[in-house]
């Protein structure tokens, strides 16, 4: 045999690499339907949140710039009904009452909540009855509680026979018609009902938070209170603010405590922009100045939502 033969016989042509796979043009077509067929699947319901919210929610602030009564043409009358919000006595005071209730709701709501949830975070053999017994109130009908403490409140009711029992006459109260307590009576029975929604959402929290960090703050020789502040508190900062955030905006547009219980009575002390708005819309047929008041109503709830998502796009980016 040859050199050359052998050369010739030895030599392996180069390997070629291999063809990118293209998707056949049938598949992405297949694709294509698939993401168009959910569009229309959705597009119903779409159609009819868009129907029943939102564009309710255009007509509606549209007749906040007339003085439409439900019967006659609506007049335009520019911001005349804004500017007799922020400058009558009833309006303010329910803007104010709004804000207060809101502010001590979230306060409260958020304090007591997390104080539980820490504390039924140990091992405690009962730990799942108080939580159980804890959330109860939350899944009940804030109108039925409502009306359950309107009964304890009453002037003859369970707490004032209680705090004569003990002797403590001198606090008896008319507490849902003396205006000095109307506002505090209505925080009381939203906090009573809420501390379980927050006591969850931190619990769910502090299952995040490692033990190895407050165990090692331990040996460290950190108390309670050190070990609480400097590990569990900063790790719990996104859940305090998802938390403060839902709970700012129901006491914002809390409606139904307060008609249960006093209907904004007495002489306007309890009023929010809530039960405002249903009083001039439905009862004084004013729905020009009642679409302007929850007009402002939801303005100061999206600023508040705007504020949160502002707040969590921050924690994220550090």
């Amino acid at each position: 045999m040859s050199p050359a033969t052998t050369v010739q016989h030895d030599a392996t042509p180069p390997t070629q690499p291999p063809a990118p796979s293209r998707r056949p043009p049938v598949d992405r077509r297949r694709r294509a339907a698939s993401r168009v067929a959910a569009w229309w699947w959705s597009l119903p319901a779409l159609a009819l949140i868009a129907a029943v919210h939102y564009a309710t929610t255009i007509a509606g602030s549209a007749y906040a710039f007339t003085d439409f009564n439900g019967f006659r043409s609506p007049e335009f009358v520019g911001l005349a009904n804004f500017q007799e919000i922020f400058t009558g006595e009833a309006p303010l005071r329910a803007l104010v009452n709004t804000v207060v209730i809101a502010v001590a709701f979230l306060i409260l709501t958020n304090v007591l909540g997390m104080a539980f949830a820490v504390a039924l975070n140990r091992q405690l053999k009962s730990r799942y009855v108080l939580r159980t017994v804890l959330f109860a109130p939350v899944v009940l009908s804030p109108l039925a509680v409502s009306y359950v403490w309107k009964f304890l409140f009453q002037q003859n009711g369970p707490i004032n026979q209680v705090l004569g029992a003990v002797g403590l006459e001198s606090l008896q109260r008319t507490w849902l018609g003396d205006p000095a307590t109307v506002v505090p009576a209505i925080i009381t029975v939203m906090v009573w009902q809420h501390i379980g929604l927050t006591m969850v959402i931190y619990l769910a929290g502090l299952a995040g938070v490692p033990a190895e960090n407050e165990e090692a703050a331990a040996m460290d020789g950190a108390g309670a209170w050190a070990r609480f502040r400097h590990v569990v508190l900063p790790a719990l900062r996104p859940t305090i603010l998802v938390a403060s955030t839902m709970i700012l905006v129901q006491g914002l547009r809390v409606f139904d405590q307060v008609q249960a219980l006093t209907g904004g009575g007495p002489f306007g002390a309890s009023d929010t922009l809530a039960t405002s708005v249903y009083k001039e819309t439905f009862v004084d047929g004013r729905f020009g100045y009642g679409s302007a008041l929850a007009l402002v109503m939801t303005g100061i709830v999206l600023l508040c939502a705007l504020v949160q998502m502002l707040l969590l796009r921050e924690r994220k980016e550090k």
